[in-house]
């Protein structure tokens, strides 16, 4: 399914590399979660020298985010009945199809070495009574096979043991609140990135390889657990960079996020409903029992829609989380931080239903890549959110993503690594210059205006349920936006964050249109079912030159 994509310049902005501030690295990393900074240590224990842009602080990733856990077949869960083949079969099951079976295997048996590895470096899991790792079991999965720390805090502790380590190694240089504009081409070849920060302005970071690592695109839509950084910059860039970008159609909505009026879209980890948490409707009625036999361990798309389904059916009086039949003390032990967020709220998990709505948590396609990280692009990879491998197919199993990050991340970091030292000489100083890059013409845009009401236009028509009205609706917002947006060349990051935001829409919802069949997360009103006639990948590159 290949399609026509968005048809926008090369380059948001005019620059000449003569001109610029020059930094050099072997490797470039942009992102600063799982994937980029085990992409980083790994190239920087094979030799290269690393730097590693962040946009905003280097702690800051939706790493940082993370609740309920990493999933690995360890010793203890082999003990408990789990296996490769089981965890294998499982991430298939969810897939709906489109994952690439190779991919799984490779991810899932090289991920018990890569989370072994990441408890050497320093990452404390949880332990039960006798020492051994702690194990739970989420949504999809049929075993206890889910890491956690803290109990509702993995991903926090595997930001914390990653940062420590690249903060201490002599080889990688951090390049933090440095937002990449853009990647810098020669030939079609990757030579780097152009970055800008406050106080330098303008820069060309060249480097023999360049990581994309940027994360998701969560911020295309109104409802979110993503953190302000994820406006889907590494897929824009990319895009533009002439990758090509895969299955733009699938995005995961996780089911269970705080749903108070004015309050962020904090998210309530898997793991509650893993320890028994029941999903209610506001008569108190489990509703699961009749959707799935799986009930609330289901894969979250058809929790996810369940939900959306019973809050229509019953008037919008909403949906909840209900604990209150657990242990108290248990709950309040093993999720400290869930615990913490809701009385901040004036509300106690342990004695009353949470309001829930699902909201958009994962960008499953991405930049296409191989089992190395390596785009089709020379000299680009891509891994974590940003990349699309095969593994997730049409819908993420989760604590399936951070498993991805350490696997590719030292997959990428050793090949980028490789690729670096192949290389004869430096990228010297560029004589590449866009100097076509012009505005058509000048037009006052109030960009929080703009996003606020793309943003909600996405929720309404790309979001859980779609249709072809609503696609061609939103399409036609995104086109109308896209006219006066897309020319426009903004002096700052919220101008350009805007025209990534509208451009990984723009492709996201082309591609949601092309696809007319329900698959995974992918879910049409008019098209309900699967069509094994469109059991394959979309796929889809800037067209035209380098204009």
């Amino acid at each position: 399914m290949d399609l026509e994509g968005l048809r926008c310049r090369r380059y948001l902005i005019r620059f000449d590399t003569r001109e610029l501030p020059l930094r050099w690295s072997d490797v470039l990393v942009i992102g600063s979660g799982v994937a980029g900074l085990t992409t980083a240590i790994t190239a920087a224990e094979h030799g290269a020298s690393v730097i590693l842009a962040t946009k905003a602080a280097a702690e800051e990733s939706n790493t940082l985010y993370a609740q309920g856990g990493v999933a690995a077949v360890l010793e203890e869960g082999e003990l408990l009945g789990d296996s490769h083949a089981k965890h294998i079969e499982d991430t298939l099951v969810a897939g709906a199809g489109l994952c690439d079976e190779e991919v799984v295997r490779a991810v899932v048996t090289e991920g018990t070495e890569a989370v072994r590895a990441l408890i050497d470096m320093g990452a404390t899991f949880d332990r039960a009574p006798d020492g051994s790792l702690a194990l739970t079991q989420e949504g999809g999965h049929s075993a206890p096979r889910i890491l956690h720390a803290t109990g509702d805090a993995t991903g926090h502790e595997i930001e914390r043991a990653l940062l420590a380590r690249a903060r201490q190694h002599q080889r990688i240089r951090f390049l933090e609140h440095a937002f990449c504009v853009d990647l810098v081409t020669t030939g079609g070849e990757c030579q780097g990135a152009l970055v800008w920060d406050h106080g330098q302005g303008l820069q060309f970071v060249a480097a023999r390889a360049t990581v994309l690592a940027a994360g998701g695109a969560g911020r295309v839509f109104r409802e979110t657990t993503n953190p302000q950084v994820a406006t889907g910059d590494g897929l824009a860039m990319a895009y533009r960079a002439g990758a090509t970008l895969m299955d733009m159609e699938f995005m995961q909505f996780h089911p269970t996020t705080l749903y108070l009026a004015g309050a962020a879209r904090k998210l309530l980890t898997e793991a509650l409903r893993g320890e028994g948490g029941h999903l209610v409707d506001a008569d108190g009625a489990r509703f699961m029992l009749e959707v799935d036999d799986r009930a609330e361990l289901a894969p979250r798309d058809i929790v996810a829609r369940a939900i959306v389904r019973r809050h229509r059916e019953t008037g919008g009086r909403g949906v909840f989380l209900d604990l209150t039949h657990l242990d108290a003390a248990v709950l309040r032990a093993r999720f400290p931080g869930i615990d913490r967020l809701c009385r901040s709220y004036g509300l106690d998990f342990t004695r009353e239903p949470l309001p829930i709505h699902p909201s958009a948590h994962y960008t499953i396609g991405g930049v296409k890549i191989d089992r190395d990280g390596q785009t089709e692009v020379p000299r680009l990879f891509a891994v974590g959110e940003v990349s699309c491998s095969g593994l997730h197919g049409a819908n993420r199993l989760g604590s399936n993503s951070l498993l991805e990050g350490l696997v590719h991340g030292r997959r990428a970091g050793a090949r980028a690594a490789a690729l670096a030292h192949e290389s004869h000489g430096g990228v010297a100083r560029l004589a590449l210059e866009t100097s076509e890059v012009r505005p058509e013409r000048r037009v006052e845009i109030d960009i929080d205006d703009v996003l606020a009401t793309l943003r909600a236009e996405t929720w309404r028509n790309l979001a859980i349920e779609r249709d072809g009205a609503g696609l061609e609706h939103v399409l036609d917002r995104l086109a109308f936006w896209s006219g006066y947006v897309l020319p426009e060349v903004f002096a700052g990051p919220r101008g350009w964050e805007l025209q990534n935001v509208l451009t990984v829409a723009t492709l996201m919802a082309q591609a949601a249109d092309a696809r007319k069949e329900s698959r995974g997360a992918h879910h049409r009103l008019d098209f309900p079912a699967p069509d094994e006639r469109l059991r394959r990948h979309s796929q889809v590159r800037r067209p035209g030159g380098d204009a």
